[in-house]
């Protein structure tokens, strides 16, 4: 099985759900705490090709306080959603897995299985 990474936060019940299935898998993986290691604009924007999303809001915690105070809700301008991201990482949704050129949000995490399945 190919290597994978995997944004993940430890504070959240899915990001963990989500990992347990790779390790009870037995899947290799680089976990990156994103929240720790902030990713940069070139690597949100890398993985938002990877997921296939229409634009970056499909990849953000729109509930957020943050999201909200930045008043991201009216900003429809795709680099500013990213530079969002990149500042406050605390947007982007978890947990992303990545495996090779494509990745996906783990929610539910079972969705990690099939993902890595497929």
């Amino acid at each position: 099985m190919a290597q994978v990474e995997i944004w993940h936060n430890p504070r959240c019940s899915k990001s963990r759900q989500a990992l347990s299935i790779l390790d009870e898998l037995g899947t290799p993986k680089d976990v990156v705490k994103y929240l720790e290691e902030h990713p940069s604009k070139e690597q949100i924007t890398k993985v938002f090709k990877m997921l296939g999303y229409k634009t970056p809001r499909d990849m953000m915690r729109t509930k957020e306080d943050i999201y909200k105070e930045l008043n991201l809700k009216e900003e429809m301008d795709d680099e500013k959603l990213i530079e969002a991201m990149a500042e406050h990482p605390k947007l982007i949704e978890r947990p992303i897995i990545i495996k090779g050129d494509k990745a996906i949000i783990a929610r539910p995490p079972e969705k990690a299985k099939e993902f890595l399945d497929s």
